[in-house]
């Protein structure tokens, strides 16, 4: 492949940013520079911490790869205003997609455009620019934009899961792919020596001011034969939700068998991740996201580790590439989470071929094919 495909990336997102979804974007842009492809990253500075330096961005990610990155002054009430969240949010994404468009953007149809965004793709597609849009959940915004570039043929589509394709194949008439997330291999280390009784679960606890649901595993805990034979560890996102639940647990006298930690960066996450033995995979069921189409980082992460992964059984977990290595449990049930623990351990491992499928090097050469 020659250096001359170029893409610009023009997100709504913020950067640095905690969430797997800031985490996925850079990780995305870091193995596509490496496929030999110039990535002009374009974002608002729409946060107090959101910064515009590179190094900043390094440090933070931990990633060596250059590529230009560019902050947009946002004038909007998101990120500012603490009332109203998500009616300002909605506005405030909106108008600053519509007037970045027009300021930086107008009428540029010869580079190629890669986001996330619903709106950003709309004023795009409507000017004839090329872009290629990567859809992670359904929403109201969402299909009523996908309505109206459904017949645009300046418009590509990257969709998560064969869910989220299914949903919306009755509305498109234009090319799109499945591709999931994937894992960064070049952050892992191979450690073979693993503690046969730590259960690992990253992320953040809660999604949507909801619980992940978190509290019922700590709850099955106080089963004695959990307390003897497995160990639970947890690493959050929020200082005050990693506080709460371990006074949860010294509450139930389980903080000999369950830790909890505060965030980790990627690479001390996945040093962590090598080391268990069981990777834990929980959501809560009231949130359409998470129990239809949630493709999570951790997974991916998880199987390249050879961990043995239990999930709570939800059609967004059953959906996930190489699931034959996932050992499904019922929500809420201690018996079913015992069981799945019992029985993950007679899993095979995958084989090189199968992880080589699930990384990022694999993704972003999908990705260039697809676009270019």
């Amino acid at each position: 492949m020659k250096k001359s495909n170029k893409i610009i990336y023009l997100t709504y997102q913020s950067f640095p940013a905690k969430t797997a979804n800031s985490l996925q974007t850079i990780s995305n842009i870091k193995y596509l520079v490496r496929n030999n492809t110039y990535v002009s990253l374009y974002f608002p500075l729409r946060e107090q911490h959101s910064k515009v330096d590179l190094n900043t961005l390094k440090n933070f990610y931990q990633f060596d790869e250059n590529f230009d990155v560019n902050g947009i002054k946002h004038f909007y009430p998101h990120g500012r205003i603490k009332i109203f969240k998500k009616s300002f949010y909605h506005i405030s994404h909106y108008l600053w997609s519509k007037n970045t468009i027009k300021k930086f953007f107008k009428n540029n149809t010869t580079d190629t455009f890669f986001t996330r965004s619903d709106w950003i793709t709309y004023f795009l597609a409507k000017q004839n620019s090329n872009v290629v849009f990567e859809v992670h959940q359904t929403s109201k915004i969402r299909s009523f934009v996908l309505k109206k570039i459904s017949k645009s043929s300046n418009v590509k589509i990257i969709f998560l899961n064969e869910k989220l394709k299914s949903d919306y194949k009755d509305l498109l008439k234009i090319e799109n792919i499945v591709l999931h997330n994937g894992v960064d291999a070049s952050l892992f280390k191979k450690i073979t020596k693993k503690d046969p009784k730590k259960i690992i679960f990253l992320g953040r606890l809660s999604r949507f001011n909801e619980s992940r649901g978190i509290e019922n595993i700590i709850e099955f805990f106080k089963d004695k034969d959990l307390k003897e034979n497995y160990t639970l560890e947890i690493f959050g996102d929020s200082y005050e939700e990693v506080k709460n639940l371990k006074l949860l647990i010294m509450e139930k006298k389980l903080d000999n068998v369950i830790k909890v930690n505060n965030w980790l960066n990627q690479k001390e996450a996945i040093e962590h991740i090598e080391k268990a033995f069981f990777g834990l995979l929980i959501n809560n069921p009231k949130n359409k996201h998470s129990y239809f189409y949630t493709s999570p980082l951790k997974y991916f992460e998880y199987l390249y580790a050879n961990l043995k992964i239990i999930a709570v059984d939800f059609p967004s977990h059953r959906n996930l590439p190489l699931n034959k290595y996932i050992t499904f449990f019922k929500i809420n049930n201690l018996e079913s989470f015992k069981k799945a623990l019992n029985d993950s351990k007679m899993n095979q491992q995958p084989t090189y071929k199968e992880l080589s499928s699930v990384t990022l090097e694999h993704r972003a050469k999908a990705i260039l094919e697809f676009i270019f």
